[in-house]
């Protein structure tokens, strides 16, 4: 009974660990090649399921930075 039910969960966990991968490389990626070493350390650490990852793509990678 509920066979059917941990399909569909086992099916949600997996879009969502692909989902948080594909942001997480993305945001990683971006902040190595932009030298933000303090984004690219909370971005590895900090499991936020894409959250902080997109913000840092669209929000705060583009603003400028006081050396």
């Amino acid at each position: 009974m509920g066979g059917w039910l941990w399909g569909i969960g086992g099916l949600l966990f997996a879009v969502l660990i692909a989902w948080s991968l594909i942001w997480k490389g993305l945001a990683l990626w971006k902040a190595a090649k932009e030298g933000h070493k303090v984004w690219f350390i909370a971005l590895l650490l900090i499991n936020t399921v894409g959250i902080l990852e997109i913000l840092y793509i669209y929000v705060f990678s583009k603003r400028k930075w006081a050396a």
